[in-house]
């Protein structure tokens, strides 16, 4: 992950980022310019999302010639025309296939992008919006149900995920947990790791999307299989909404990487058993 280190980025964060290992981040200084920053704010239901100081845009371009040149996964959130930008520059490197994660940015999932959607799905392996993205999407009705989710999975794969429709859809539902679907295979819902019973340990759920899908592009790397990366994105989702701000991690004498006290090995277990 590219992370712009503006003059004003906190060395406390820094030193916090590469505890989760150095080998995941490459950090480039922007001495001229600040940290990009940005609220995310909650009211009720509502979800609000802010930049408070001018961004800087990442194109797959940033990762030539770097230590994460022509991953395995991209993984990108932006407008469907920016995803159209994203998907022809990728295309232009050679020797460079990746897996495609796409998910729509929320403030852009609004029917009058459908469109714009309609035209960079052919080139997206794998399409990711959670439940209320999906159904805005489509001008379906709120709130989310199961029925209605796996409607709109439906409808998206109509409209062509990847090449010869050949893609996947993984909407990811909150507690519902997440619906896994393809055209070839049944749908499959996914249970969130936390059960309703289980309300104490979720304590802010901003990031959970984000965690998701870092885990599932992990677990996909591994197992090659969107049904399993499935299971492994909702483990990391488990621990991201635990606390505010990222998890804790120490590790046992035999290397084993423990996160808030409990080993995602074992979640991942108790997940597959459901």
């Amino acid at each position: 992950m590219i992370v712009d280190e503006g003059y004003d980025f906190p060395e406390t964060i820094k030193q916090k980022l590469i505890s989760y290992g150095e080998r995941m981040w490459m950090f480039r200084k922007q001495p001229h310019l600040g940290t990009t920053r940005a609220i995310n704010s909650y009211k009720g239901e509502l979800r609000g999302f802010e930049y408070k100081t001018p961004r800087l845009r990442l194109t797959p371009k940033d990762l030539l010639a770097t230590e994460l040149e022509k991953p395995k996964i991209l993984h990108f959130i932006c407008s469907p025309s920016r995803a159209s930008e994203i998907m022809s520059e990728a295309k232009l490197q050679s020797g460079w296939d990746p897996i495609t994660v796409y998910e729509p940015i929320p403030d852009r999932c609004i029917p009058e992008e459908l469109p714009a959607l309609k035209k960079v799905l052919p080139s997206i392996s794998i399409l990711s919006p959670n439940a209320d993205e999906a159904l805005s999407l489509l001008s379906s009705p709120l709130p989310a149900s199961k029925d209605i989710i796996e409607k709109a999975a439906d409808d998206f794969l109509d409209i062509g995920i990847g090449k010869d429709g050949s893609g996947w859809i993984v909407i990811r539902s909150g507690a519902m947990g997440a619906y896994v679907k393809c055209k070839k295979n049944k749908g499959v819902w996914v249970d969130a790791f936390w059960e309703a019973t289980d309300v104490e340990k979720v304590i802010d759920v901003t990031g959970a999307g984000n965690s998701f899908l870092g885990g599932f592009a992990a677990g996909l790397v591994l197992s090659e299989d969107v049904y399993q990366a499935t299971l492994y994105g909702t483990v990391s989702a488990s621990f991201t909404i635990e606390q505010e701000g990222l998890p804790s991690i120490s590790y046992l004498p035999s290397g084993i990487a423990i996160w808030n006290g409990d080993d995602p090995m074992r979640r991942l277990e108790v997940l597959k058993q459901r």
